[in-house]
């Protein structure tokens, strides 16, 4: 992640604990991330990992894809592929690319890079808002969602069930990507 993507996410996570009127305790509570490592992040100390990250954007309210574009760019129609922001997760070498050139809409584009081997996982409150569908544009990916594991090659696409624990793992010798189609769940 550039430095200023670091600094500008650091500050994009106090504006929206803040706008929502919350303590660093309160997130820490919320998202399960201990108080000191929320208050390292937002000051910019570390880099989270895109589990962390996730942890953080469900306890706000907001998809992963939404915090990063926030903390990235303003609401625009058009966004040049040298202009879409790009995280790697400093844990595991897994890169999203936030597509979609507005954040916050009915939909949202993720391209994401998965390493040989590399495992990310999210909890099951970061799909509670929202529905996926996985996409595989090269390699192989082993998505689980609770206990079921889906095996997934080449232009597989799959459709996530009700929200639970998901993990994305790349066990072939070559890099995985895929698309992630995000939609907010009907209220």
């Amino acid at each position: 992640m550039s430095d200023d993507l670091s600094v500008a996410l650091a500050t994009t996570l106090q504006r929206l604990r803040a706008d929502r009127g919350l303590s660093g305790a309160a997130l820490a509570d919320r998202s399960g991330v201990s108080r000191s490592m929320v208050s390292r992040i937002e000051s910019g100390d570390v880099q989270p990992t895109a589990s962390l990250l996730g942890r953080l954007s469900a306890a706000l309210g907001i998809t992963l894809s939404e915090l990063i574009a926030s903390a990235e760019r303003g609401e625009r129609r058009l966004v040049r592929r040298a202009e879409q922001p790009v995280w790697t997760d400093p844990g595991t070498g897994y890169t999203r690319r936030a597509v979609s050139p507005a954040s916050g809409g009915r939909l949202e584009l993720v391209e994401v890079h998965l390493p040989p081997g590399a495992r990310v996982s999210f909890p099951a409150e970061a799909y509670a808002f929202t529905h996926h569908q996985i996409w595989v544009l090269e390699g192989d990916l082993e998505f689980r969602e609770g206990e079921t594991v889906h095996g997934l090659g080449a232009g597989d696409c799959l459709q996530t069930g009700p929200p639970a624990p998901c993990e994305f793992h790349n066990p072939g010798g070559r890099e995985c990507r895929y698309l992630v189609a995000v939609t907010r769940r009907a209220p």
